[in-house]
């Protein structure tokens, strides 16, 4: 994957923390940013399906799913 060359400015505590995974688990700063914001962008996907499947109502999400498996089962073939 293409990468750009992009400039920072973090806390010095915060730099310092990265600084003490360099070496012993990242082979350098960028590579140690890079995963934090992955994770962190993946993190926050999932917190928002869970947001969002929070406003669904089971219920009518059961009625749906019914209604769906009752249209699936007239089209099975006989066996």
């Amino acid at each position: 994957m293409p990468k750009t060359k992009i400039a920072i400015t973090l806390d010095t505590v915060l730099l310092r923390r990265v600084d003490a995974l360099v070496g012993v688990r990242f082979k350098n700063r960028s590579q140690a940013i890079e995963s934090a914001v992955s994770e962190k962008l993946e993190r926050y996907g999932r917190t928002r399906l869970a947001r969002e499947c929070e406003k669904l109502d089971p219920a009518e999400e059961q009625a749906w799913a019914e209604l769906g498996l009752a249209e699936d089962v007239k089209s099975w073939p006989a066996y």
